[in-house]
């Protein structure tokens, strides 16, 4: 799973994926390129968002502050920019 996450990244470093809040479980799906990121957080006061951050530095083995929210603050739709070599 972490090399399809790898290979979702655009060369210019961003991410596009898209969030289900207050999942069952934390997880990171990759189907036909379109990324999922299943958080146990809810969408409450950026803690989701925390979670998505969290995960996707975690499955990329970089650390936490590589990785920003450019895009998608309050929507399930979001785009990340990954400021670490991959």
């Amino acid at each position: 799973m972490d090399e399809a996450v790898r290979a979702a990244v655009s060369p210019t470093g961003t991410l596009a994926v898209r969030v289900t809040p207050k999942a069952s479980a934390e997880r990171i799906v990759v189907e036909g390129g379109a990324v999922r990121v299943y958080v146990t957080a809810p969408p409450d006061k950026g803690k989701a968002n925390k979670a998505v951050i969290a995960l996707v530095a975690k499955a990329l083995g970089i650390p936490k502050s590589a990785v920003e929210l450019v895009r998608g603050e309050t929507s399930r739709d979001k785009l990340l920019k990954i400021d670490a070599p991959l």
